[in-house]
């Protein structure tokens, strides 16, 4: 488990894979407009995804250049269990609440 916890530690590996996961490809300005990441983040955050095989980087031989990021297979497969943990952390969010009101 020591392996997967280090592909994905970090503040914004999750949340980058999971707006590649819900857009299945997106340019570099849209993923930093998304999440309000720094460009020094970003970059940093894709290059290491990239390395752990978790994330696809397409350059387009186009005039202006284009380069899109998306998921491999393995990234997709941590997807799933990206969706769980969100309503997880809702049902937190929602019990949490609850106590507030009562």
């Amino acid at each position: 488990m020591g392996y997967a916890f280090k592909a994905i530690e970090g503040k914004w590996k999750l949340p980058v894979m999971y707006v590649l996961g819900e857009r299945g490809a997106a340019r570099y300005n849209e993923i930093k407009r998304e999440l309000g990441i720094t460009n020094m983040m970003l970059t940093s955050t894709l290059r290491d995804l990239e390395e752990y095989g978790l994330v696809n980087r397409t350059q387009y031989n186009e005039v202006p250049p284009r380069v899109e990021y998306s998921l491999t297979d393995n990234g997709y497969a941590i997807i799933p269990a990206l969706k769980e943990f969100e309503k997880w952390g809702q049902l937190l969010l929602d019990a949490k609440n609850s106590s507030v009101r009562n």
